[in-house]
């Protein structure tokens, strides 16, 4: 436990940061797993349209630095080239 005020008030904001970026992640989670079953369903207009936003959600994580910078590019890559598949 912490003793001192300082100690105190760096865990109050280490749980509130967790909790932020815990959101943020399962965000992108979620907006990544959409663009997967759009391409999954064969529709590229519908998976294009969900990869812009999805591309947005990545963009703004890995500014945070909840995710890596080089993540981002990759998982952006990796659906990009999926939908690309698709044509």
């Amino acid at each position: 436990m912490a003793n001192s005020a300082q100690a105190r008030k760096r865990a109050r904001q280490a749980v509130a940061r967790n909790k932020h970026n815990s959101s943020m992640r399962s965000m992108l989670r979620t907006a990544i797993k959409r663009v997967r079953q759009a391409i999954e369903a064969g529709d590229q207009a519908a998976a294009n349209e969900v990869f812009q936003k999805t591309s947005s959600i990545i963009d703004r994580v890995a500014d945070k630095q909840i995710i890596h910078k080089n993540k981002a590019a990759r998982h952006k890559s990796r659906l990009s080239a999926a939908i690309k598949a698709l044509a």
